[in-house]
């Protein structure tokens, strides 16, 4: 299986917004959690932008969640 990186990104994105819409939270209230911007989160959930792992633990932290959550999805 050949899975391309930015399908990969995409996946991400789809899944952090998952997780955070079944926490009840609005990007706003997970970027106040996660010491971020609303716009910085809604790039990730968009797949408008690549992330670090820094930013990965924040967001887990923001969602009350283990960082390796976030990676825990299925490619489509």
């Amino acid at each position: 299986m050949n899975i391309s990186e930015e399908t990969y990104i995409i996946n991400l994105g789809i899944h952090i917004r998952q997780l955070r819409e079944k926490k009840d939270l609005s990007q706003q209230a997970l970027a106040d959690d996660s010491g971020m911007t609303k716009s910085q989160i809604a790039r990730i959930e968009t797949a408008k932008i690549n992330t670090s792992v820094k930013t990965l633990v924040k967001i887990a932290k923001g969602l009350d969640i283990e960082p390796k959550e976030l990676l825990n999805f299925s490619v489509k």
